[in-house]
């Protein structure tokens, strides 16, 4: 029987992330016939984990510029597709999430006449600017996908709320959840946590996105050093994104402090051992909603919405957006009261049970017969 020729397309780190698994998974199956292609829509942070996943991509667009925009991204993925789908014809291009790589792939594929996969599909806010790109880059994916990996019952019903056909969906769970199992570790070590007491707790900050930089960002950072100041056995480890404007107002309101431990961004081993040893986690970040409850991690999301209300609903999760007052209250509750803190902590993680990569290669094979 001729092998399924599967053309993963991602480029930046939290789709290598979560794409890792999968492409792992193609190269041990005898079913399959996996082509990698990574964009280099991010450069350092997609390098580090394809090096820690031990993933080789057979082709790099490389197109990552200072100061790219998403017209300039979108240009140069559908431009270096082109001469890669020309050469290659498989028989199931898939992507992930909802970068603009994602849509940019999804679009080319439509073009070559080729089917596509959406892992991750059916996520939504119905916001088109909450999260920007993100909520359109998801919704136009997933009118060109053929088959539709959604994580959940709730992105199930979104698609079915779209009109997607109802046998081309598959609820495979997240595969956050299967990469979590090949990172972290029981005797993890870290310099970072070297400099921190057994006595004290761990915040870890994650905050990046378009949305919220500038002033929502500004009284965010504000609202933590006040929690800090006020807090003596907690520090906060805070891996600062590489965006200058986010690097130059974490200095200005989160520097100079010892226990504010601003650092270089972290490879996702490092993240997740480190997540694996907080007490509690804050961030804007959609795959760390994913990824902390499975570590039984509280996480306080610093947005207004969120693509990921199973884990709002299951008390994993907890939307707090950036209004400081609110911020700090729900830190100070996290930190003060043991049963609200369980109450988050202990709740059943919504996500899957780490088997989404075999579930999506088995629908795969499934639908080619």
């Amino acid at each position: 029987m001729d092998k399924i020729k599967v053309m993963s397309i991602f480029g930046t780190r939290p789709e290598a992330i979560k794409m890792a698994p999968v492409v792992k998974a193609m190269h041990q199956d005898e079913r399959f016939d996996p082509v990698t292609v990574v964009t280099g829509q991010h450069r350092e942070m997609l390098d580090q984990v394809l090096q820690i996943f031990h993933i080789v991509p057979d082709y790099d667009l490389n197109i990552m510029q200072k100061e790219q925009t998403l017209s300039s991204i979108t240009s140069k993925v559908l431009l270096g597709m082109d001469q890669i789908l020309n050469a290659n014809r498989p028989d199931l291009i898939l992507v992930h999430g909802d970068t603009t790589t994602t849509f940019s792939a999804g679009l080319s594929a439509f073009y070559h006449q080729i089917p596509v996969g959406h892992v991750e599909a059916g996520l939504r806010t119905w916001n088109k600017y909450s999260p920007f790109p993100e909520e359109m880059n998801r919704q136009m994916t997933d009118v060109l996908t053929d088959l539709y990996f959604a994580p959940t019952t709730t992105s199930e019903a979104n698609l079915l709320k779209e009109r997607h056909p109802q046998k081309q969906i598959f609820v495979t769970g997240n595969t956050a959840i299967d990469a979590l199992k090949d990172t972290v570790q029981d005797d993890y070590q870290n310099p970072v946590l070297d400099q921190i007491g057994s006595d004290k707790r761990i915040i870890l900050v994650t905050m990046h996105r378009r949305e919220n930089q500038g002033a929502p960002m500004r009284r965010v950072f504000k609202a933590i050093r006040q929690v800090v100041d006020q807090t003596p056995d907690v520090e906060v480890i805070f891996p600062v994104h590489l965006n200058p404007k986010v690097q130059q107002m974490a200095e200005e309101e989160l520097g100079n402090d010892a226990r504010i431990k601003l650092i270089a961004p972290l490879d996702v081993l490092d993240f997740h051992n480190i997540a694996a040893r907080s007490y509690l986690i804050m961030t804007d970040s959609g795959g760390v909603q994913e990824e902390a409850p499975s570590l039984g991690k509280p996480v306080l999301v610093l947005r207004d919405t969120t693509e990921r209300p199973e884990g709002v609903d299951a008390g994993t999760l907890k939307l707090v957006g950036t209004d400081p007052d609110e911020v700090k209250k729900q830190m100070i509750s996290l930190l003060n009261d043991s049963k609200e803190y369980a109450k988050m902590a202990n709740a059943k993680n919504p996500y899957g049970d780490g088997t989404a990569s075999s579930q999506i290669l088995n629908a795969i094979a499934q639908w080619h017969k």
